[in-house]
């Protein structure tokens, strides 16, 4: 007689739950952590590790949630992404996170098909000398042309000083009026590169069906987004290009960066790299910030538009009510 216990569903699914749960959203991640203690213990450390880094270690250090008291959100939940892709028309592909293991989410985002270089120059400089490589070119106010993915160049060249990721300690501080906010972690140099600004990049018919969908969201109270609209004006001055990049599902670190009236102390900048047929929505300090400080930038001007969403930036040129796209 065989008096060997089969095993239960339960069972099965306390074995696997390390390896599925890391691909649950929020609320299915809690509603099965109730199934039994041990998927409520894996459920809790997939929590954890979410909350210790919200890039899923895709960048060079770990951008932790810190949440001290102010409500039970312990970290927001978006697919993440470092540069910028082609839009998804449909739900994008789950992405792990929150998993003992330390590779990086690429793999799993392979259907994620990123806006590639075309064409680059021969120069091979790796000394940081680039004044007579090709790709650089006279700097403009909110423009910055860089060495592209198929340049000989090495990728420490000092003209790629945007296309390494995040390099400098930052972190999402939660807090009452404002909710999520990305802070310095660490002592930041004026000039210095803090990151771009990625997410999907939307036509803008698809933008504003978007836009939409958010802002009746957003009336019930229920939904913040992450939209970005930026015109590049051409040379002749006589049209603009328009860019429309939505971090709200895909995106990164910069969809938390709030706005303040003041300009903030972030400076927005065009990044233009060899062969690429858009460019990049970076941002730099636009002066030395200390640790703790929180990274803030204007989203545009704002007009008196008792309905549009309140300001809570604190400036003392604050309007009062947030930019948007109809101000």
């Amino acid at each position: 007689m065989n008096n060997e216990k089969k095993p239960t569903g339960v069972d099965l699914l306390s074995t696997a739950a390390p390896y599925i749960l890391p691909y649950l959203p929020p609320a299915d991640l809690s509603a099965i952590s109730l199934t039994c203690k041990t998927i409520n213990l894996v459920a809790k450390s997939v929590s954890v590790g979410r909350s210790s880094d919200a890039s899923r270690n895709s960048e060079k250090h770990p951008i932790p949630f810190i949440n001290s008291g102010v409500d039970n959100h312990p970290y927001a939940y978006f697919t993440y992404t470092p540069t910028q892709i082609i839009s998804f028309t449909d739900n994008p592909p789950r992405q792990p996170w929150g998993s003992c293991s330390n590779e990086r989410p690429g793999s799993t985002l392979s259907r994620l098909k990123s806006v590639e270089d075309g064409s680059a120059c021969e120069c091979e400089r790796s000394n940081g000398d680039f004044l007579g490589c090709p790709c650089f070119r006279q700097r403009l106010p909110g423009l910055i042309w860089e060495c592209g993915s198929g340049c000989m160049c090495v990728p420490e060249c000092r003209n790629r000083a945007s296309q390494g990721g995040v390099s400098v300690r930052l972190k999402i501080v939660r807090s009452l009026m404002k909710g999520w906010g990305l802070h310095a972690d660490q002592f930041i140099k004026d000039g210095e590169f803090i990151c771009e600004y990625a997410g999907e990049l939307l036509t803008t018919k698809e933008a504003r069906k978007r836009q939409l969908i958010y802002d009746k969201l957003a009336s019930n109270g229920k939904h913040t987004s992450a939209l970005l609209v930026v015109r590049e004006h051409l040379p002749s001055g006589n049209a603009c290009m328009r860019i429309n990049i939505d971090a709200t599902r895909i995106g990164n670190v910069a969809r938390f960066i709030n706005h303040s009236c003041d300009g903030g102390n972030l400076s927005t900048v065009l990044v233009r790299t060899s062969g690429a047929l858009l460019p990049r929505v970076c941002f730099f300090a636009s002066r030395d910030i200390l640790k703790d400080e929180e990274l803030t930038f204007s989203y545009g001007e704002a007009g008196l538009n008792s309905t549009g969403s309140k300001c809570f930036c604190g400036s003392s040129c604050c309007s009062g009510f947030m930019p948007s796209e109809h101000t």
